[in-house]
């Protein structure tokens, strides 16, 4: 019997601490967008895992998944979810808002984090005006509801905006919106100072690299060591571009008379492979944007404007989605192959179950019982 508890006991103490596993370990202080844009992903239970395994505690969504939000019920993870643009008139009445955060938000709040529901992504790049003049009244109405079922206090709302958005982004101290859009974004920045929220940037060095790999340097965007950039106004220094390009959203944000308003980036990245013209598209390059970054936000790095402030960044992706439509880069910006498997070696190696997290949790626990019964046996023996 004794020959039978140390062959048991190493097992017993897995199963005791398994379920410690996740919480013991730090978070990777990194965000993640979670696009599903694919006919091949695996189940958001398995992705569940898989983030977990790798210390992931932020997740971006573009819609609000039923399914993703109960895998990820009773988890550390918190949740962005997103309002895609077609809903952007709806949300303009409030009966209508009301009813979106009833259903989608309300049945999934107290089990699974949601902190921000994001209203349209990048609007005011786009050429539709209408949307452009809902975006605004839209975001109120779902913050208004949000009040309505005090929900305001957990949840705030913005809107994901390109780079595009800005006239001018060079210097980073000279950043400035573009004039054609300053009706709108004045009105965005009031709404986010009077509901304390921050403004969101998708910021891509990439582009500026793909289309003038002659003049761009490529260690700058990828955050090699490299001479960097002086800011002739601040006299900083800038070693890499993103910080350039936030450091101006900055600048821009104050320039409009707004100087608290934190500005966080929904989506940086860069692909593992595209089209003949897409320059830079590589797994190498995509290797080093993510891995020099992730170390960077591990060391709780600000901005040269900002250094005491933290970046706050969601990467994009965390899978390659085969059914993206545009250039082939859009298909590739992913972390990992559906599969599970990294794209490109940045010290990520996840698990990924290879059967449903629910099964895997049922199997689980009959095994537990079993192994708590021989351990109530041998204790009465």
């Amino acid at each position: 019997m004794a020959i039978l508890f140390n062959f048991l006991k190493p097992l017993l103490l897995l199963l005791l601490t398994l379920s410690d596993l996740f919480a013991s370990s730090l978070s990777l202080g990194i965000g993640i967008n979670y696009g599903q844009i694919a006919n091949n992903l695996p189940t958001p239970s398995r992705v569940s895992y898989l983030l977990r395994s790798i210390n992931v505690t932020r997740v971006k969504l573009y819609d609000a998944d039923p399914n993703v939000l109960s895998a990820f019920a009773n988890t550390d993870v918190e949740f962005v979810i997103g309002l895609g643009n077609e809903y952007l008139q709806r949300m303009t009445d409030p009966q209508q808002a009301q009813a979106w955060i009833q259903s989608h938000v309300q049945p999934y709040h107290t089990q699974t984090k949601i902190t921000c529901i994001t209203v349209g992504n990048e609007i005011l790049t786009g050429n539709d005006t209408q949307m452009m003049n809902n975006l605004l009244p839209a975001m109120q109405g779902v913050y208004r509801a949000l009040v309505n079922l005090g929900l305001s206090n957990d949840i705030y709302v913005a809107h994901a905006h390109s780079a595009g958005i800005l006239g001018n982004s060079f210097p980073p101290s000279s950043g400035s919106f573009r004039q054609d859009l300053a009706e709108y974004i004045h009105g965005i920045l009031n709404f986010h100072a009077q509901t304390k929220s921050p403004f969101l940037i998708n910021a891509y060095p990439f582009f500026a690299y793909k289309d003038s790999p002659d003049q761009v340097p490529l260690d700058y965007v990828l955050f090699r060591p490299n001479a960097g950039t002086i800011d002739p106004i601040t006299n900083l220094k800038y070693d890499n571009m993103l910080y350039a390009q936030i450091d101006a959203v900055h600048s821009a944000v104050k320039a409009m008379g707004y100087s608290d308003i934190q500005v966080k980036v929904s989506e940086t990245g860069w692909p593992s492979k595209g089209d003949p013209n897409e320059f830079g598209a590589t797994p190498e390059n995509a290797a080093q944007y993510n891995g020099n970054l992730f170390r960077r936000i591990q060391q709780n790095q600000g901005t040269p404007a900002k250094p005491s402030e933290p970046i706050d960044i969601y990467v994009f992706a965390l899978f390659n989605e085969n059914l993206k439509p545009g250039p082939a880069s859009e298909r590739n910006y992913g972390l990992y192959y559906p599969d599970g498997t990294p794209v490109y070696n940045i010290g990520l190696q996840g698990f990924l179950p290879r059967m449903d997290y629910s099964a895997a949790k049922k199997n689980a626990l009959s095994i537990s019982a079993f192994l708590l019964l021989i351990l109530v046996f041998l204790i009465q023996d």
